[in-house]
């Protein structure tokens, strides 16, 4: 039976990902790229739908797992009565190739262990035709290809390959699979020990790098090191999330696919990467954003493919019966063709952001961000689906105009700072026109908050980025309000915060979902600007303690259960964990401001 989802550490190697169970499976691995379709899918389905587990030969789940130092190398290790056994995994990054290493090593006595390797392409669906050739065996479906060698002799059963061998202490075995295109000849597996070397070097260098020294320097790199896992490295893009379809609520049908790219994650993004010393990752994926939005101002998306593709059609998968029953099973996502006004102010942040952090200027930026105001200064007094990307009727969401308001501003003032040539003034009228509307349409006088949308009462957690990204000064009675106001209505007994209330059906869907976790972030961003720090160091602190024992945060928290739910790990979880994190630790924050 598939472990919980917070029993699951990541392996990856800066094209895709897979995840391990604590039991020594790995249940969820797609090839060659986090968009590819899955050869181990028992995540999302059974063991039918293709998995890998190496472990003793009694079974269980590991006495202790962790990552090797700062790296992302996992390790497993069994406490068995005749002798303890470390099961080490990783995926070698930038090495042109696609490798899933596996190393046993017997630490004391005498261990029996047993490998079982069950391949299905395609989502769990295509079972390849396996044959040795070179001391490898070789397995085959369609367009793809893996080479499988080990160290110890294996044997075919009920279309699975075994191995069954005994480690003493001091003695390694090792297994490689790799992945090639079938066309081609079969891959070269990589050396394993030196693999193993090398990609403990690789990151370890990279965490090198992290300039954060603030109380929560374990947290925060971990998350930096889950954001570069999470990094397509072609082309810059950065995935919310390598799986798809882990529930929201489970046996519920709010089950998406987020191997992709969302514009919603990109200014914090950024502005985590410099201000925590990674100049090039933040650099590659300004560049990758650029390329993406590239074309009509008007056919800006919410989000794109790894290398910006547009087209990420939303079909459902009927052969797999989903996480722990949560059906439907999804691959694409509809919502890249939703409107969300929200993400002009979201990519003109980012832009602006860039500049401050003095990232060297694309030339023909400047103009592309011209064209984006001008289509955005006849766009904004429209209804769209929203930041949460509601499949339901279009509204005026008081967040969408926010960061309207956000692009304006930020156009405005970059004018203002930096000499650009353009029409400041209309920036600046259009900033305040938006403002008005909003005081006067999105904000509740007798309650004294901000609504979700205009004419709606319900509260919302997105409008918690009013004082962050500057709307109005943390201090204003209205910001303090409305931070109020959530915490009373959308917080839970946990101080964990829903999105929104399922139950007033804004999104059209049916059942409920957990505590979305990046909210409650922002509400420690949002008490700590309002003068409440310790409530906000507490609440921070107990987000920290959901984390699971390898420091990974899923998309959302249910505290009815005490489980995580939601793709995992969540970049929108970990993002804002740092942001946060400096905030506590008086390092100055992203930029804000209001006029």
């Amino acid at each position: 039976m598939t472990g919980l989802i917070e029993d699951h550490g990541i392996i990856g190697d800066l094209h895709t990902a897979g995840l391990v169970d604590r039991d020594g499976t790995i249940d969820w691995l797609c090839l060659p790229r986090f968009d590819s379709a899955a050869c181990f899918a028992s995540l999302l389905g059974t063991a039918r739908n293709g998995f890998w587990r190496i472990a003793p030969a009694g079974g269980g789940a590991a006495d202790r797992r962790g990552y090797r130092g700062d790296t992302l190398i996992l390790e497993h290790v069994w406490d068995t009565p005749t002798g303890s056994v470390k099961v080490i995994d990783l995926m070698p990054p930038s090495t042109g190739q696609h490798d899933v290493v596996r190393i046993i090593e017997g630490l004391t006595g005498r261990v029996a262990m047993h490998s079982e390797l069950r391949l299905r392409f395609d989502y769990g669906r295509s079972v390849p035709w396996m044959h040795r050739t070179d001391g490898m065996i070789v397995g085959v479906a369609g367009p793809d290809s893996v080479a499988l060698h080990c160290e110890v002799p294996t044997y075919g059963r009920a279309l699975t390959t075994h191995s069954d061998f005994t480690v003493e202490a001091g003695q390694q075995v090792s297994f490689v699979l790799a992945w090639g295109p079938s066309h081609r000849p079969p891959a070269e597996p990589a050396d394993p020990r030196r693999a193993l070397d090398e990609t403990e070097a690789f990151w370890t260098d990279w965490a090198g790098k992290c300039t954060y020294d603030g109380p929560y320097r374990e947290a925060v790199l971990r998350s930096l090191l889950t954001l570069k896992a999470l990094t397509y490295e072609p082309t810059g893009g950065i995935v919310a999330a390598p799986t798809t379809s882990l529930p929201e609520g489970i046996g519920g049908v709010r089950n998406w696919d987020y191997r992709y790219c969302w514009l919603r994650d990109s200014a914090f993004t950024l502005d985590a990467l410099i201000r925590s010393g990674y100049d090039d990752e933040a650099r590659h994926w300004r560049d990758w954003l650029i390329r993406a939005i590239g074309g009509n101002p008007g056919d800006l998306q919410i989000m794109y493919g790894l290398g910006g593709e547009r087209r990420l059609a939303e079909y459902e998968i009927d052969w797999l019966s989903g996480y722990e029953k949560s059906q439907p099973v999804r691959v694409g996502n509809a919502a890249a063709e939703q409107l969300q006004i929200d993400v002009y102010g979201e990519v003109i942040d980012t832009l602006a952001r860039a500049r401050q952090h003095g990232l060297p200027p694309e030339r023909h930026v400047w103009a592309l961000q011209e064209k984006l105001m001008e289509h955005l200064e006849g766009a904004w007094t429209g209804p769209d689906e929203g930041l949460w990307e509601i499949r339901g009727p279009r509204r005026h969401f008081v967040h969408s105009k926010v960061m309207s308001w956000v692009a304006a501003d930020r156009t405005a003032r970059e004018i203002e700072t930096y000499g650009l040539p353009g029409h400041r003034d209309r920036w600046r009228a259009l900033r305040a026109t938006i403002m008005s509307d909003v005081l006067k349409n999105g904000y509740d006088p007798q309650r004294n908050t901000f609504t979700q949308s205009y004419g709606h009462p319900a509260l919302d957690a997105a409008l918690l980025q009013i004082p962050i990204v500057g709307f109005l000064p943390p201090d204003d009675p209205r910001v303090v309000g409305t931070v109020d106001a959530i915490v009373d209505e959308l917080s839970l007994d946990s101080g964990l915060v829903l999105r929104y209330r399922t139950e007033h059906s804004v999104d059209g869907l049916p059942g409920d979902e957990g505590a979305f976790l990046a909210c409650a972030f922002w509400l420690v961003e949002a008490l700590h600007l309002t003068g409440r720090t310790e409530r906000a160091r507490d609440l921070f602190e107990h987000l920290l303690s959901l984390r699971n024992d390898l420091g990974l945060l899923a998309e959302e928290y249910d505290p009815r259960i005490g489980r995580m739910v939601g793709n995992f790990p969540q970049a929108l979880s970990h993002i804002p964990l740092v942001t946060a994190a400096y905030l506590l630790a008086d390092v100055p924050g992203p930029a804000t401001g209001h006029a």
